[in-house]
């Protein structure tokens, strides 16, 4: 195998949109995955009819009108807008937290009221620097939208207690005085109508793809494959940790089919206590308005990471940044290597921020 351009290693959506623009210039493409599909965690699997979002919910959002247009130009959106909602005990409160959240946690009505509460709340507190987790969050929303939305979650995602997380976790949390239940502060928003697979299969269409394909035994066999590479995966991994190993937290999904059309009534519910061994219950269905006899429901639980497992999200504190920016030394070195992703740079990327890194990849590369 040889005459390649470029050896694309990942089939999510970094990879598939250097992909796309390689091949309008005439580039020739081999794409390789480890996994048995394209489209990284953006996969959707059928299920009953159902665009199962197999690594998470994933909801498009953007503020930028040119990725918006660029997006579009694979598949059509629909106008589903993210309005998760959170139980706590037998207590159900709509997120972010807003009037909504407000008046069912205290029986009140107005902005006025709930800045009242929430600033006495604070002020009891008389939190002046924060030292952890907990206290950064109390000294920014009061104890009861602490105590009840954010204290539970939070130890379930980290598996450690929020006075043992480090305050720059949580750098601030919106507190909204309307009654809006809209997540996202984005102009635009939506679900590609008939799941996100659509996107990465077109954005590929001009490429060559192997899966089931480790890119380390591949590489061993095919070192002459191509003139460069792009590397999504992890970039500790691609010099062999030699340096260290980056942390990251995993994600497990339980997934069951129930036979009926409606279990939750919308597609994110998160449970904010900690008996609650998950912390959100996704809903597939109600991601495209769904009318399937039957349902599909994902319970998501956080978990520890360690090397094999599935890297999702990276722990941004000072000591792996430190380690990322030595590896990055390393990185911007290679003159045939470009490293890309989320693994690949190390950093948390909302999708519409992984098609502009991708681009201004491309025109880095190209417009020279």
């Amino acid at each position: 195998m040889k005459g390649y351009d470029y050896l694309i290693v990942g089939a999510g959506l970094f990879g598939a949109t250097f992909a796309y623009e390689a091949n309008k210039r005439g580039k020739r493409c081999l794409v390789i995955d480890k996994r048995d599909h394209v489209g990284g965690n953006i996969y959707c699997e059928s299920i009953e009819g159902i665009n199962v979002h197999k690594y998470g919910a994933h909801i498009f959002h953007t503020s930028n009108k040119e990725i918006w247009e660029y997006v579009n130009q694979f598949c059509e959106f629909n106008n589903y807008i993210n309005s998760p909602v959170a139980i706590y005990k037998n207590e159900l409160y709509n997120l972010p937290f807003n009037m909504n959240t407000f008046s069912k946690m205290w029986g009140i009505k107005t902005p006025t009221e709930a800045k009242a509460i929430i600033s006495e709340q604070i002020k009891e507190l008389n939190i002046t620097e924060p030292k952890n987790l907990e206290e950064q969050a109390l000294s920014l929303v009061g104890r009861d939208v602490y105590e009840k939305l954010i204290k539970g979650y939070t130890e379930k995602q980290w598996q450690r207690r929020c006075c043992d997380l480090p305050s720059f976790i949580i750098k601030r949390l919106p507190l909204r005085f309307t009654y809006d239940n809209n997540y996202f502060n984005d102009r635009y928003q939506g679900i590609p109508m008939g799941g996100y697979n659509q996107i990465i299969e077109k954005m590929l269409s001009g490429s060559e793809v192997l899966l089931n394909t480790d890119y380390f035994e591949f590489i061993k066999e095919n070192q002459d494959v191509a003139k460069k590479t792009v590397f999504t995966g992890q970039i500790d991994a691609f010099y062999n940790y030699s340096l260290g190993v980056l942390e990251y937290r995993s994600v497990r999904f339980e997934n069951e089919t129930l036979d009926m059309e409606n279990y939750q009534g919308n597609a994110v519910v998160n449970y904010t206590e900690a008996e609650v061994p998950y912390t959100r219950v996704i809903e597939h269905k109600h991601f495209e308005f769904g009318t399937q006899e039957k349902t599909v429901i994902s319970r998501e639980y956080s978990s520890e990471w360690k090397i094999g497992d599935e890297p999702y999200y990276p722990i941004n504190n000072e000591r792996n940044n430190a380690l990322y920016e030595e590896y990055k030394k390393l990185a911007d070195k290679e003159e045939s290597v470009i490293f890309g992703g989320r693994l690949g740079q190390y950093k948390y990327y909302d999708m519409d921020k992984v098609i502009i890194s991708a681009l201004d990849a491309v025109k880095k590369e190209f417009d020279k």
